[in-house]
């Protein structure tokens, strides 16, 4: 092997083990804060484990545990305030969804569950209910709305 053959294949495989020592070192965490609903005091609390869903809030998994009292296994949810943007196994007043998804995340007996992307109502928004204050200029037949694993109707929102 003659000497810039063997320079080349140095240089290439420091440089890709520098590649994968880069790769293997955990990026730094960055963690959002919750979007601010208006008027809601409690909108930029951190996510919690709790026995109980408090008013106001929503969760976004589960899980089993003997922490919540009683004989045997309890559920423990994930509570957060509601947010735009944030899947979420309930869709709380105030806001509707656009997308849902079959999970695991948020059972409370082992099976399959509904996840929701919580969205802001706004005109323009393409969602799967029509909430309160607004009403709908068209209509879509989708299957990002479903929740039993058929078509449903998407509505184009407009504040009325």
């Amino acid at each position: 092997m003659t000497r810039s053959t063997l320079r080349t294949l140095l240089l290439g495989g420091g440089g890709a083990a520098v590649m994968l020592a880069a790769a293997l070192v955990p990026a730094p965490a960055s963690a959002a804060a919750p979007t601010a609903v208006p008027g809601d005091s409690h909108a930029t609390a951190a996510p919690f484990w709790s026995c109980t869903v408090p008013a106001g809030y929503t969760y976004s998994a589960t899980q089993n545990t003997l922490d919540c009292g009683g004989s045997g296994f309890r559920t423990k949810f994930l509570v957060q305030p509601p947010a735009d943007n944030l899947w979420a196994c309930t869709a709380p007043t105030g806001f509707t969804y656009s997308a849902t998804q079959n999970t695991l995340d948020c059972s409370t007996s082992g099976g399959f569950r509904t996840k929701f992307l919580l969205r802001t109502p706004t005109t323009g928004l393409w969602a799967c209910t029509v909430p309160a204050g607004f009403t709908y200029t068209s209509t879509q037949n989708t299957l990002d709305c479903s929740t039993s694993g058929g078509f449903r109707t998407k509505y184009l929102l407009r504040a009325a």
